[in-house]
């Protein structure tokens, strides 16, 4: 399938992607378009098919049905490399860190798909590009911890790591898992001020999952509703409202009193 003229307007493209594990549907048939600079929070239950459609955008898996275009490449047909590299990133909920290397192997690792396997090997005793890992933790605030073991940083600092690997990849569209999921609430603004500071800063798009009815109209322009692996909405974060969002997961009145007035 090639993409229309309409279509190659748009930095992302998804076309009728599903996706089912065994007999389970983890996300029914879709259609999206996202634009270059948006910053998109997905929404939805556990369970709903926010993962699923995060690593289906990421590349890491392949839809049973339909496809995904990054900056007009069919993303199906790139290699891990230079170039799927520079098109996307992910940050996963667990950060995918190497708990006993240094900080700085872990940031260098986001060049791994630009470097030749010779060249990946040698920087695990000479580290290359070091100036720009040490760039990339200057602008996260820990440039300090450089030196440290991964696994000696507080769970806010390892992420920091996480988006400094991010940064020193290069790629155009930066997708989170829940972020912020295990940050205190002032911790997790600063976070997503970060994130979302790193998008605009470079005209990149950022995709991020949520389950604060705050953060999502604070720091998104985008919500994408997403129940049982279906699309149940897509509007401009200023549109979600608490009813929105309550019908969404489902709650009742007594606990969408609670979660209502959380962060």
């Amino acid at each position: 399938m090639s993409m229309n003229k309409s279509d190659s307007d748009h930095l992302l493209v998804a076309t009728g992607i599903s996706k089912s594990f065994g007999r389970v549907q983890a996300l029914a048939p879709l259609s999206l378009t996202i634009s270059q600079g948006e910053r998109v929070a997905l929404a939805g239950p556990s369970g709903s098919g926010k993962t699923t459609l995060l690593y289906l955008l990421a590349g890491i898996i392949q839809p049973d049905a339909g496809e995904v275009f990054l900056a007009g490449q069919d993303l199906a047909r790139q290699r891990p490399g230079k170039e799927k590299a520079g098109l996307v990133g992910l940050i996963h909920q667990q950060y995918d860190l190497v708990p006993h290397l240094p900080v700085l192997h872990n940031v260098l690792a986001g060049r791994l798909g630009q470097w030749s396997l010779f060249r990946s090997m040698i920087s695990l005793v000479w580290p290359q590009d070091r100036q720009v890992a040490e760039e990339a933790l200057a602008q996260m605030g820990i440039a300090d911890k450089i030196h440290e073991r991964t696994s000696h940083l507080s769970g806010g600092e390892q992420q920091r790591v996480a988006i400094a690997r991010l940064m020193v990849q290069g790629c155009r569209v930066i997708l989170a898992d829940e972020p912020v999921s295990s940050l205190d609430p002032v911790r997790a603004d600063d976070m997503l001020e970060i994130l979302t500071a790193l998008a605009g800063g470079s005209g990149k798009t950022l995709v991020a999952s949520s389950h604060s009815p705050r953060l999502m109209r604070k720091h998104f322009t985008r919500v994408i509703g997403l129940r049982e692996g279906r699309l149940e909405f897509d509007v401009p974060a200023a549109e979600v409202t608490d009813p929105v969002l309550e019908r969404l997961y489902d709650l009742d009145q007594s606990e969408a009193a609670v979660w209502g007035g959380g962060n």
